[in-house]
């Protein structure tokens, strides 16, 4: 089944945005199994929002609408897609009521312009909105449906996954199931070489490799008559990729971050952590930070941006410090013992570098980076060279860190 997607929005257009929500359909609907060709970004105006509907209804069985369901004057999606599909617009006086609810839990005065979202497609499937009050609404005809989909993602995303994914999986005539297999600490390349002879092998299920910062994911997808033939069709496949990839496999579920699977090994042995960070300004400790429960194994969070900030908190000697510089080996060293210390936690990962684009030099380029982690007095420190923009190197930086944390949690 072929599946197009239509981004609606000026703002989209005019780079005011980042279109986040195509990315995350695209990725649901190649897990889903269907076929994704076209992606269309088309600003408000109803006229052209009409043309490129019919354009995508003319080679794609579903089409996937988001954005321009909301009250204003420039909401033009549901307007559109009624005339194409030739669909008179009626009010739905469930959505009446549900938009009533909305504003009286959050003590908000309906302006009248909101009623304009209980107006849906005569005959239309209404997907209600739990996060907002745009509903989803899906029109069938002729063989073709068109989905209208919410433009905010906290909003989309969960409209998707609890109604959106089940409804495009019941038009399959097989079941399709996936596997994510997560890894950290090996690159793209390796990874994808390592397993070459899988992926030429490969009919029924595919493997697909998917490059994340400082990640590899990879996705194996079965296609079969029920959802228990695909899972035992798997099974031998994804039992293969942890043989092969070993302590690099951080996770097998599909919603695990990194740092969620290294919170579970800290709680699981009862070890605590503290962070030590310089060029990174405590992103490393956000990143643990969003993980709930962390407050059972983080100690404390350490931003020590600049030298006597390093030597009054983190206890750096001002010899290190004047010999070898903020950024190198042995800072990096003494930063991670002197979290251990002052946190009074197990474990202390620091991270020291030069993010750019200015403070480098032949030495010392933009993007070299050391990072060391403490636990049981012994200190692990190892030196990267990232290449990137300045948040692009601290991005990279903070997954090297949660990896290094990961495999001295392991080793432990």
């Amino acid at each position: 089944m072929v599946v197009e997607l239509i981004s609606v929005g000026t703002e989209i257009l005019l780079g005011n945005i980042v279109n986040t929500n195509a990315s995350f359909l695209a990725e649901k609907c190649a897990t889903l199994g269907l076929s994704l060709y076209y992606q269309t970004s088309v600003g408000d105006n109803q006229k052209r929002v009409e043309e490129t509907l019919q354009t995508a209804l003319g080679r794609s069985d579903v089409v996937i609408m988001t954005g321009g369901l909301g009250p204003t004057q420039d909401d033009l999606t549901k307007e559109a897609a009624s005339e194409v599909m030739g669909k008179e617009l009626v009010e739905d006086p469930h959505t009446r009521q549900r938009i009533t609810q909305y504003f009286s839990k959050n003590q908000t005065i309906i302006t009248e312009n909101n009623w304009k979202q209980a107006l849906v497609p005569d005959g239309a499937i209404v997907v209600d909105n739990d996060n907002g009050t745009a509903p989803g609404i899906i029109i069938e005809d002729g063989g073709k449906t068109v989905i209208l989909l919410p433009g905010p993602p906290n909003e989309l995303i969960p409209m998707f996954t609890k109604d959106i994914a089940p409804y495009l999986n019941k038009l399959q005539p097989e079941t399709i199931y996936s596997r994510m297999i997560k890894l950290c600490g090996i690159g793209e390349s390796a990874a994808e070489t390592m397993i070459k002879d899988m992926i030429a092998e490969q009919t029924n299920p595919t493997i697909a490799p998917y490059a994340k910062v400082g990640e590899v994911h990879l996705r194996v997808t079965a296609k079969a008559k029920d959802e228990e033939e695909a899972k035992k069709l798997i099974k031998p496949v994804v039992k293969e990729l942890k043989a092969r990839f070993g302590s690099n496999v951080y996770s097998t579920d599909e919603e695990e971050t990194l740092e969620e699977s290294i919170v579970k090994l800290l709680i699981k042995k009862k070890l605590t952590v503290s962070t030590a960070e310089s060029c990174t300004g405590g992103m490393l400790a956000a990143r643990l930070v969003n993980v709930s429960g962390v407050s059972d194994v983080f100690r404390q969070g350490f931003i020590t941006y600049s030298n006597k900030a390093k030597r009054k908190l983190l206890s750096v000697q001002k010899s290190t410090l004047r010999e070898h510089g903020a950024v190198s080996a042995k800072t990096a060293k003494e930063m991670a013992r002197g979290g251990v210390i002052a946190a009074d936690s197990d474990i202390c990962v620091a991270i020291t570098g030069i993010a750019g684009p200015e403070g480098g030099t032949d030495e010392k380029p933009v993007g070299l980076v050391y990072i060391a982690c403490c636990v049981d007095h012994k200190v692990t420190v190892k030196e990267f060279h990232f290449t990137g923009n300045r948040q692009k190197v601290r991005e990279q930086s903070v997954v090297k860190a949660l990896t290094l944390l990961r495999d001295c949690i392991l080793d432990v």
